[in-house]
């Protein structure tokens, strides 16, 4: 055979489609498979004390890891903006925030900045950095002179790769903190980091709250598979519905946290019926280092607890647009 006779395609592949495109041609559709090298447990280590010479591929949970992560580092063509909700306190919605943008963070290319909105001394930078010295209340009274990635960060702290900007510590001020100005700290934040999440408080009637549903992209409500936490969570989604935010109860996606949890609830029925009502429901297992209430750090979590965080960020990032 010449070179200019060139080669039939493999018969199990089959042929590419006349119509076809080069968007086709990727990595996944035209490379053969091999043993992906393991990076975690037993495997690992016999991969790295054969220098590589033995392979014995990676587990079921290793694979179904890497595609939540492949899910996770999808692209992003703009900022998008997640609003993190409950009109219920007490059931883990800054816990959920910070664990969502630290995973995020983590496994992301792009920058992720988490925004403490709560009227009432939000703890989210407590939880992350515990830096609450320099807050939102300055960034706002600066916010025409922050012209730069450098500008902006002088108002935020750094958990690992997550940006955290806290909120005012003073109940009296962060009442200050109205719909415009969040607006206006959005816009801003939106022009440096490619992923902001908002911790929003508890309630939906605040002025703060008005400007995050009114810019939010996607929307992740907080609630526990219990009486009160179940039915407060489901009562965000009617409140949603009724004022005109039906599009977000439909994307929304709802976080169950099973730090409280009963065996008289069937939590099954909770979670089927916000599986009816919206387009994701997660549950988060209860786990020590998150119930201590301090500083949260991944490497602390537990297994099935990264897992979940991992989960609920691929479901936010199977909703990213295209472009």
């Amino acid at each position: 055979m010449t070179a200019s006779e060139g080669r039939t395609a493999p018969t199990t592949a089959g042929p590419l489609a006349p119509s076809g495109s080069a968007e086709e041609i990727t990595h996944d559709s035209i490379m053969r498979r091999t043993a992906e090298r393991p990076r975690r447990g037993w495997r690992k280590a016999i991969y790295s004390a054969t220098g590589g010479r033995y392979n014995p591929g990676i587990s079921v949970a290793e694979a179904d890891r890497n595609a939540l992560l492949r899910r996770i580092r999808r692209q992003l063509p703009g900022p998008h903006r997640i609003a993190v909700s409950s009109i219920k306190g007490g059931v883990g919605k800054t816990t959920v925030t910070a664990c969502l943008g630290l995973t995020l963070a983590e496994h992301r290319g792009d920058r992720v900045v988490a925004l403490d909105a709560n009227p009432d001394a939000g703890t989210l930078a407590d939880r992350l950095t515990g830096e609450t010295h320099v807050t939102v209340r300055q960034m706002i009274e600066k916010i025409d002179d922050i012209d730069s990635l450098t500008a902006m960060s002088r108002y935020t702290s750094l958990a690992g790769r997550l940006q955290v900007l806290a909120s005012d510590q003073d109940p009296a001020m962060s009442e200050a903190f109205n719909r415009d100005e969040y607006a206006k700290v959005c816009a801003v934040l939106s022009r440096f980091c490619n992923i902001l999440l908002t911790d929003s408080g508890t309630g939906l009637v605040h002025s703060a709250m008005e400007g995050t549903l009114a810019l939010a992209d996607a929307l992740v409500v907080v609630g526990a598979p219990t009486v009160d936490g179940a039915s407060r969570a489901s009562k965000t989604l009617d409140w949603l519905a009724a004022h005109g935010y039906q599009r977000h109860v439909e994307n929304a996606i709802v976080v169950l946290s099973q730090d409280r949890a009963s065996p008289e609830v069937d939590g099954d029925a909770v979670f089927d019926h916000f599986a009816q009502r919206c387009r994701a429901v997660h549950s988060v297992p209860m786990d020590p280092h998150l119930s201590a209430g301090g500083r949260i750090d991944l490497d602390s979590l537990r297994e099935p607890t990264r897992t979940a965080f991992l989960e609920i960020a691929a479901s936010i990032a199977d909703d990213f647009p295209t472009r």
